[in-house]
């Protein structure tokens, strides 16, 4: 048994290095799906200024403190509203969590943007956007999004593109340009390994392409949504 050991005791110089081997495999392995993800959604990632112009705004929710977006879903909103008045899209569909009936991520957001002077007629709520998936999903199956720009963080929005390309979407991804500087280096960690670990899923989501938890019947809304914006212009 002892000769069995020997190779991996990091007491001798052979353990140690058969230690670290295993390390490094273990670590590539890891970061393999990241790598992946954002090598699959980079490529259609945009600046605001570059980004290809389409029908719908797709902006993913985040946290809420209650009816008031937190600072992640600010700066998508801000963002998303930049673009809007840049032409870069005519009709909003705000994607979030609304699982309890005192936390509503699109209802804060569809508030934020009519506060600043977007009509209502041309923002779109998705209650059931539990995840990035789910979000990506129900808009092409559920709202019949078929080409659409992405906001979020610098940190998210490759997967989130990703996603909706492996959903069906033709879809281009604008990241918030101050996502990278947002709160603490903790939080800037976590969010580093959150994505680390969404990797994984991510990729068994476009293979597998499984339901979302809620589905749902279709949606005609931003159909609507579209049409008014094409007579009010």
């Amino acid at each position: 048994m002892r000769r069995l050991l020997r190779p991996f005791d990091p007491r001798t110089r052979i353990g140690k290095r058969r230690s670290f081997q295993l390390l490094s495999v273990a670590t590539i392995l890891l970061f393999i799906p990241i790598i992946y993800v954002r090598g699959q959604g980079n490529p259609y990632v945009y600046s605001e200024a570059q980004v290809p112009a389409e029908p719908v705004g797709i902006v993913f929710g985040a946290g809420v403190q209650g009816d008031q977006p937190g600072n992640y879903l600010e700066g998508r909103l801000n963002l998303a509203l930049q673009l809007w008045h840049a032409g870069k899209f005519k009709v909003f569909l705000v994607t979030g969590d609304n699982s309890t009936p005192t936390y509503n991520e699109p209802k804060a957001m569809r508030d934020y943007l009519t506060a600043r002077g977007v009509p209502e007629s041309v923002i779109v709520l998705d209650y059931a956007g539990f995840d990035t998936w789910a979000s990506c999903d129900r808009a092409k199956r559920v709202f019949g999004v078929t080409k659409a720009i992405l906001v979020s963080q610098t940190f998210h929005i490759p997967r989130a593109t990703y996603l909706c390309r492996a959903a069906g979407i033709d879809a281009y991804g604008v990241a918030d340009p101050d996502g990278l500087h947002e709160g603490s280096v903790t939080e800037w960690m976590r969010n580093g390994l959150r994505e680390v670990a969404a990797s994984f899923n991510a990729i068994y989501q476009a293979i597998i392409q499984p339901d979302p938890m809620f589905l749902g019947p279709k949606d005609d809304g931003v159909a609507q949504a579209l049409a008014t914006a094409d007579t009010a212009n």
